[in-house]
């Protein structure tokens, strides 16, 4: 209660008035607020906080989707926050956030953040401390755990769509930048000036791309000016961070339109360098928009989607291309493969931190491509038996719908899978040129004579 008396004493701040909207206007009650945030938001009012739904979930749900997580934004202190609520932690080291969880929903919330020191006013900029405000040389904001009130919140948010805060106890909506405008006219516009805002977070260019893809919404002019111009400090963003973002562009359900836009952007350039080489190909065009739009049609249906599988998708042309340099220069195709399916992970994980848990299945996948066309003997057998079949044949049929793969052998592998013991055994073929059959060891004799039984 002192912090918030000390900040209100010295004015910390705007004295601009956000536009207040009933629910009459809005339509959203807080019926459609997740359990766990309507709690956090109860108990921190309870306790003489300020405590709103705030960000993405508002814009979600005045759109009409239904959002994946509900943040919370509050003056409470991260250890306020942490001291009211039991099962709660503290994270972060660039913005200090408390995570509380209500069984399976976990609640993430922030503490309004105050304006940046260029943004302050001269008189207000001596609170601001060395160690709590930092960035690179580039302008990127790499610690920030100055807390400010709503208003400086609202102003550090980074697009008007974002910048909404909703309280489920009077069912009101706050405004301060016109998000709701600009939601009706369907267009993404940043807060500030552009190329400041881009500089403190680059990520905020990608997610510009993400947000007109997911709703269907058009950069507005001077949001969009200076990406291409500023794309090159995506390279600035450390790859995890990165991975991130991507992956909530992959699983959007509007990948294949944010990828074509991140292309028409220039900002691909930081995060799939790879894509230039792969739509230049007509072949590998085709093989990734069908993932694409897979994946899109999965997620628009409630389908549980691979990420794996999708990123194995949009590298497996490099993976092909370095498979076919490393056989010209003389190795066998097995070794080959492995050596360009490191090489290929080797150079994009630089730019974007694929997780090993991902990396270890898309090698898998593309592992047991060439295996696929070994269908005598026993191999048949244990490709079935494999636990990443399914997914390697999914692959498969994706490869033949882009005319990569004989469409023949999908249908013989479907047949496969379908068929009995007698009918299997039937359509084993014969070893094609090349193909090794494997020797049966021999069992070794011992060398020992058997003992004598009258001797044990």
């Amino acid at each position: 209660m002192i912090k918030k008396f000390i900040r209100r004493v010295l004015r910390l701040g705007s004295d601009s008035e956000p536009r207040t909207v009933p629910k009459e206007q809005h339509g959203i009650g807080r019926e459609a607020i997740s359990q766990g945030s309507r709690k956090v938001c109860e108990v921190l009012h309870g306790r003489g906080y300020q405590a709103y739904v705030v960000g993405g979930a508002v814009r979600d749900l005045l759109l009409g989707f239904r959002p994946k997580d509900f943040d919370v934004a509050t003056d409470a202190y991260p250890e306020e926050v942490h001291k009211v609520f039991r099962r709660s932690r503290l994270i972060g080291k660039r913005f200090k956030l408390v995570h509380v969880m209500f069984g399976e929903e976990t609640v993430e919330v922030s503490t309004f953040r105050a304006r940046t020191p260029a943004e302050t006013e001269r008189h207000d900029r001596d609170r601001f401390q060395e160690r709590d405000h930092v960035v690179d040389e580039h302008g990127r904001v790499v610690r920030d755990n100055i807390y400010g009130t709503r208003e400086d919140d609202a102003i550090r948010r980074d697009f008007t769509i974002n910048a909404l805060y909703y309280d489920p106890a009077s069912e009101t909506l706050l405004d301060y930048h016109n998000g709701l405008r600009d939601l009706q006219r369907k267009s993404v516009r940043i807060i500030g000036d552009a190329r400041a805002r881009y500089r403190e977070d680059p990520l905020r260019m990608l997610r510009a791309v993400r947000f007109a893809a997911k709703a269907g919404f058009s950069i507005d002019e001077r949001t969009r000016k200076p990406i291409r111009e500023l794309a090159h400090l995506l390279g600035n963003v450390p790859p995890s961070r990165v991975y991130e973002e991507m992956q909530k562009l992959l699983l959007s359900g509007h990948a294949a339109t944010g990828l074509r836009e991140l292309r028409g952007e220039a900002l691909h350039h930081g995060l799939l360098p790879l894509l230039d080489v792969i739509f230049g190909q007509p072949m590998g065009e085709r093989f990734v928009t069908l993932a694409l739009e897979q994946t899109d049609s999965r997620v628009r249906s409630g389908k549980s989607v691979s990420p794996a599988f999708l990123f194995a998708a949009l590298l497996w042309h490099e993976v092909l291309a370095a498979w076919k340099k490393a056989q010209q220069r003389g190795l066998k195709p097995i070794p080959a493969l492995f050596e360009a399916m490191d090489a290929v992970l080797d150079i994009q994980t630089d730019k974007l931190a694929i997780p090993r848990r991902l990396t270890a299945v898309m090698k898998e996948i593309w592992a047991l491509q060439p295996r696929f066309e070994q269908r005598s003997g026993r191999r048949p057998f244990g490709l079935l038996a494999h636990e990443r079949f399914r997914a390697g044949f999914d692959f498969l049929v994706l490869r033949s719908a882009s005319g990569e793969a004989p469409e023949e052998l999908t249908q013989w592998w479907e047949k496969f899978q379908q068929a009995g013991e007698a009918e299997r055994q039937a359509m084993l073929m014969a070893p094609q040129p090349g193909e090794r059959r494997r020797r049966r060891r021999r069992r070794r004799r011992s060398a020992l004579p058997p003992p004598d039984p009258a001797q044990v």
